[in-house]
C-alpha cells in the first residue's frame, strides 16, 4: 500500500515549490499570449510587446538593485538581523520608486516627444504601475529569502489567477483593449499586494529596523548587480528595438510568439536559481567552498539535461505548438522555425545563468557587469549586421548564441581560480545526479509503508 506522506513527500522540497510558482507563472502567461493573440491585432500585439518590455527594463532597476543583494545579506539571518536587512531594503525600494515616479512625472509633464502608442501608454502609466507592484515586490524577496516557496506559489497564484480571469472575460465580453489590460494589470497586482502585506509576508513593520550600514551594504553591492540585470534585459530589447524599426510590428509579434515560448525553458531555469541563491549563499558565507562549488555544477547539470528534453520534444512538434499557443494562422509563419532556434539555444542557458550567480555570490559582481556590457556590444552588432545584410528575424535569433557563449568563457577562469573545478565534470555529474533524482523519486513513490 503506497504512503500519501510518502508520496507527497517532494512537495515540501523547496526546489520543487520554486518550479511550482515559476510554473504557475508560465501557464498563465501562455494562457495571457493565447487569449491575447486571438483577441487583438497584430499592430495592437506589437504595441503591447512593446509596452510590456520598456516596463521590464525599467523595473529591473529596482528589481538588480535589491534583488541580489537582498538574498545574499538576508539569507540564513534571524531575528533582529533580518528585520535590519528587510527595513533596509525597504528603504531602499522605496527610494527607488520615487525616484522612477518622479522622472516618470516630468517626462509626463513636458511637450509630447513620441507619437508611438506604446510610449505613450508607457508614460502614462508607469507611476501607478510601479507603486501598486512593490507590495508584491518586496513579498517576493522576504519569501524567496526565508525559502518560502509554497508562500510565492501562493503569491503568484492570486495575482495570475485574477489577472488572467479578468482578461479572459474581457475578451469574452468583446471588450478587451490595451488600456483595460493595463488597468487589470494594475489592479491585480495591487490585490495581490494587500494580500500580502495582511498576511504578513512584506515585513513592512520593519521600515524601522533598518540601519544605515545595512543600507549601504545593500546599495553599494547593488550598484554592480543592477547594472548586470539591466544590461542583460537590453538583449531582449534591443532586439525588439531593431525588428521593430527595420521589420515592423508584423515581424515584432510573429518573433515575440516565437520567443515567448521560451518560457518552457524559463520555468526550471528561474525555479533553481531563485532556489538555489539563498543555499549557495550559505555554504559561501560558512566558508564551504567546495560544497557551494559542487551545487553550482550539480545544478547546471541537472538543468540542462532537463532543459535538453523539453528542447527536443519542443523541436519535433515546434508547430502544434505554435498553433496552441498563437492560432493556425502564425503556423506558416517563421514562428516554428524560431522557436526551433531558441529551444536549441537554451541548452547553454543554465551554465551562463548559474556561472553568473556564482559571481554575486562570492562578491565578483564586477566580473558580471564587464561581462555583460560585452555581451550587450557583441549582441547589438550581431543584430545590426544581421539587419544589415539580410534583413530577417532569423538573424535576430541566431544572434542571441553568440553574447550566451561569451558570457561562459568570461565567467569560468574566476570560478575556477576561486575553486578549481572541471567544466565537463559539470556534465557528468548532472547525469549522475539525475539518476539518483530519479531512483528517488521511484523509491519514494513505490516504497510500501511497514
Amino acid at each position: 500500500m503506497l504512503s500519501l506522506k510518502k508520496i507527497l513527500s517532494p512537495l515540501n522540497n523547496i526546489h520543487f515549490q520554486s518550479l511550482a510558482g515559476n510554473g504557475v507563472m508560465a501557464v498563465f502567461g501562455m494562457l495571457i499570449i493565447a487569449i491575447l493573440y486571438r483577441a487583438l491585432s497584430v499592430q495592437d500585439i506589437g504595441v503591447y510587446v512593446f509596452f510590456m518590455t520598456v516596463l521590464g527594463l525599467i523595473d529591473t532597476l529596482r528589481s538588480g538593485f535589491i534583488t541580489t543583494a537582498f538574498i545574499k545579506f538576508y539569507s540564513g539571518t534571524t531575528g533582529a538581523v533580518a528585520k535590519e536587512i528587510a527595513g533596509s531594503a525597504w528603504c531602499l525600494a522605496l527610494i527607488i520608486t520615487g525616484s522612477l515616479i518622479v522622472l516618470n512625472v516630468l517626462f509626463y509633464l513636458l511637450p509630447p516627444f513620441s507619437e508611438n502608442e506604446g510610449v505613450v501608454l508607457f508614460i502614462k502609466y508607469f507611476s501607478i504601475i510601479t507603486l501598486a507592484t512593490l507590495p508584491s515586490f518586496m513579498a517576493t524577496l522576504i519569501v524567496q529569502g526565508d525559502k518560502r516557496f509554497d508562500r510565492l506559489l501562493w503569491l503568484r497564484l492570486i495575482n495570475q489567477t485574477l489577472f488572467t480571469g479578468t482578461v479572459g472575460v474581457l475578451t469574452f465580453m468583446g471588450t478587451v483593449t490595451l488600456t483595460s489590460i493595463i488597468y487589470t494589470y494594475i489592479i491585480t497586482n495591487l490585490i495581490a499586494g494587500i494580500a500580502a502585506i495582511c498576511f504578513g509576508w512584506t515585513m513592512i513593520k520593519s521600515i524601522t529596523n533598518a540601519t544605515r550600514k545595512s543600507f549601504l551594504d545593500l546599495f553599494h553591492f547593488g550598484k554592480y548587480s543592477v547594472g548586470t540585470m539591466v544590461s542583460s534585459n537590453l538583449f531582449k530589447v534591443t532586439d525588439i528595438m531593431f525588428i521593430n524599426f527595420f521589420l515592423g510590428p508584423a515581424a515584432l509579434a510573429v518573433y515575440n510568439l516565437g520567443g515567448r515560448l521560451m518560457q518552457l525553458i524559463e520555468i526550471p531555469l528561474l525555479s533553481f536559481v531563485a532556489s538555489g541563491m539563498p543555499s549557495l549563499s550559505a555554504y559561501y558565507n560558512n566558508n564551504q567552498k567546495a560544497e557551494m562549488i559542487f551545487v553550482m555544477k550539480k545544478m547546471i547539470g541537472m538543468i540542462t539535461i532537463f532543459i535538453f528534453l523539453i528542447a527536443l520534444v519542443s523541436i519535433i512538434f515546434a508547430e502544434p505548438i505554435i498553433a496552441l499557443i498563437g492560432g493556425g494562422k502564425y503556423v506558416n509563419t517563421e514562428a516554428p522555425h524560431l522557436f526551433r532556434m531558441f529551444m536549441s539555444i537554451a541548452i547553454f542557458a543554465p551554465a551562463d545563468r548559474f556561472f553568473a550567480l556564482t559571481l554575486d555570490v562570492i562578491h565578483k559582481p564586477k566580473i558580471n557587469f564587464f561581462k555583460i556590457l560585452i555581451m550587450l556590444a557583441a549582441n547589438v552588432a550581431a543584430d545590426f549586421i544581421g539587419m544589415m545584410f539580410f534583413k530577417s528575424v532569423y538573424t535576430i535569433a541566431i544572434a542571441n548564441v553568440i553574447p550566451v557563449l561569451l558570457a561562459i568563457i568570461i565567467a569560468y577562469p574566476p570560478l575556477n581560480r576561486f575553486h578549481k573545478f572541471s567544466f565537463w565534470n559539470i556534465y557528468v555529474i548532472g547525469f549522475q545526479e539525475t539518476v539518483l533524482f530519479v531512483k528517488q523519486i521511484f523509491a519514494t513513490i513505490f516504497a510500501r509503508t511497514r
